[in-house]
């Protein structure tokens, strides 16, 4: 992994790059020269929030250089994207890149991001290449059996509501299961979208891809009839593709195993799954994940200051 890490990177960045421009992800477009500052102003407001837990973060973060290495693929608003107006390991951002901070610093190690694949994510803790996989991962009977994995930690309405989004072309023909039938639902491979759509819409055909964004173009492009997806992250492919795309109205029925995210760990690795358990305790004592979730939100362009009642310095209204 470590020899083929620039080369990661930089295919990831044209992917990014080319994503953000069709699908969103927390990028932002360049705008016509007069609307230049007032775009800056409005980027500048959407991200205070983040920026202000961010800062706190890194400022709790402990001078060391025993490392814990971290794997997410980071196309996947609010939890893991990429924000290409920010420079260097900054550029990854989302709630999960925030948990992933607050465990290094509780754990006394410095942070380490691997950006891969989602199912590349998974091989790397089963080898040993990352000690964490964090990437909006939700429990499953398959990856208990292979994983150490961890207790729940809270991700806004992330898991607990799963959806379908399709072209505005198609907007409320799809609302019922037997709507499906005979079309083409894309879903990440691997991932708990991918088993609801063989589960719950037997009679369409399930395309996996491996990247998020990839599904998305596929659906603008035709390719695909739907998409299926975490409510937020259906949310922010909406957002950034205003007019194109909707929330098709069907809703996947959720079992309660699966309504909360989990922390990947290697099933040897039991002491640090533990100690992982421990900060994830700590971080629902200090009751951060609503701010946390808003703020990923409103940094990925899913929600608005407003919605969220924030005002422009990144504070929440309280009156």
């Amino acid at each position: 992994m470590k020899k083929k890490s620039l080369v990661l990177l930089l295919a990831l960045a044209m992917i990014f790059t080319l994503a953000l421009s069709a699908c969103g992800g927390g990028g932002s477009s360049e705008e016509p020269a007069e609307s230049t500052e007032s775009t800056a102003s409005s980027a500048d407001s959407a991200s205070a929030a983040y920026d202000k837990i961010l800062e706190g973060l890194n400022s709790e973060a402990v001078d060391t250089d025993e490392e814990i290495v971290v794997a997410m693929s980071p196309d996947f608003a609010p939890m893991e994207f990429v924000d290409l107006s920010r420079s260097g390991d900054d550029q990854y951002v989302g709630y999960d890149v925030l948990l992933a901070k607050y465990i290094a610093n509780h754990l006394g190690k410095k942070l380490v991001i691997k950006p891969m694949s989602f199912d590349a994510v998974m091989t790397a803790v089963q080898t040993g290449n990352a000690d964490l996989g964090i990437s909006g991962f939700s429990w499953t009977a398959e990856r208990a059996e292979n994983y150490f994995i961890t207790d729940w930690y809270e991700a806004g309405e992330n898991e607990t509501e799963q959806v379908v989004i399709t072209t505005a072309e198609n907007d409320g023909k799809l609302t019922a299961a037997e709507n499906y039938a005979g079309l083409k639902v894309g879903a990440q491979g691997g991932s708990l979208q991918e088993l609801l759509v063989k589960e719950q819409l037997p009679d369409a055909e399930c395309v996996l891809m491996t990247d998020l964004n990839d599904l998305c173009t596929a659906l603008l492009t035709g390719k695909i009839d739907a998409l299926a997806v975490a409510q937020g992250n259906g949310e922010s492919f909406i957002s950034a593709n205003d007019g194109k795309l909707v929330a098709s109205g069907f809703q996947f029925e959720i079992d309660e195993k699966y309504k909360n995210n989990v922390v990947l760990v290697n099933k040897d690795n039991a002491e640090l799954g533990e100690q992982v358990n421990a900060v994830i305790a700590q971080q629902k004592a200090d009751g951060v994940a609503d701010a946390w979730y808003d703020a990923a939100q409103m940094l990925g362009n899913i929600k608005t200051i407003d919605e969220l009642g924030y005002d422009d310095q990144g504070n929440k209204i309280t009156e």
